[in-house]
């Protein structure tokens, strides 16, 4: 991050979560707040018919994305992931609890369901994607400690950029607040 404490000029942005956390919704706040688009990741790894887009094309993708000087990314994925890491000037960590993640989870998948919302590239939720072992639901009770975990490594790590973990909706408006006070000069 440049020799700032100023979590504003960051320019190279990484909000990461567990699934249901609300990381795409948060990337869009704090991007509207300091002027910077936030990636649509979904959009730039599946394709229409819920294929993933193979690893080696997506990490191309993010290689070329994360080498320019701006962006904030609404997630992370596994194929990729370092490359962002690394070059990111601040990582924004959502470290939720289950419950709290699960139930947005819950209520984000049942109402797209219902409106028939895209996700992405004509991708729409299904019933069979609410419950299974291919589940978001599986997904997210397979991924949750992982992600936990994770989060907790990059925020005890001496080496990297630095991370805001928040643990909760109330640490990501105390956050934001933070972030548009720098932005608008009103800073403490």
């Amino acid at each position: 991050m440049p020799q700032t404490d100023r979590v504003g000029d960051a320019r190279r942005i990484v909000v990461h979560g567990v699934t249901g956390s609300g990381k795409s919704t948060l990337a869009r706040r704090l991007g509207d707040i300091i002027g910077i688009a936030p990636t649509d990741v979904d959009r730039l790894s599946w394709r229409p018919g819920w294929v993933q887009v193979p690893q080696d094309e997506q990490r191309a993708t993010f290689e070329a994305l994360t080498r320019t000087d701006v962006w904030l990314l609404d997630a992370t994925y596994g194929a990729w992931r370092d490359l962002a890491v690394e070059r990111a000037d601040l990582l924004v960590a959502l470290s939720y609890p289950r419950r709290l993640s699960l139930t947005r989870l819950l209520r984000r998948t049942v109402v797209g369901i219902v409106t028939r919302r895209e996700v992405c590239n004509g991708n729409h939720e299904t019933w069979r994607s609410l419950v299974g072992s291919r589940s978001i639901v599986a997904w997210h009770f397979r991924s949750f400690a992982r992600e936990r975990d994770r989060i907790r490594g990059w925020a005890s790590a001496g080496a990297g950029p630095p991370v805001v973990v928040l643990h909760g909706p109330r640490d990501a408006e105390a956050f934001l607040e933070r972030v548009r006070r720098e932005a608008t000069g009103l800073e403490e």
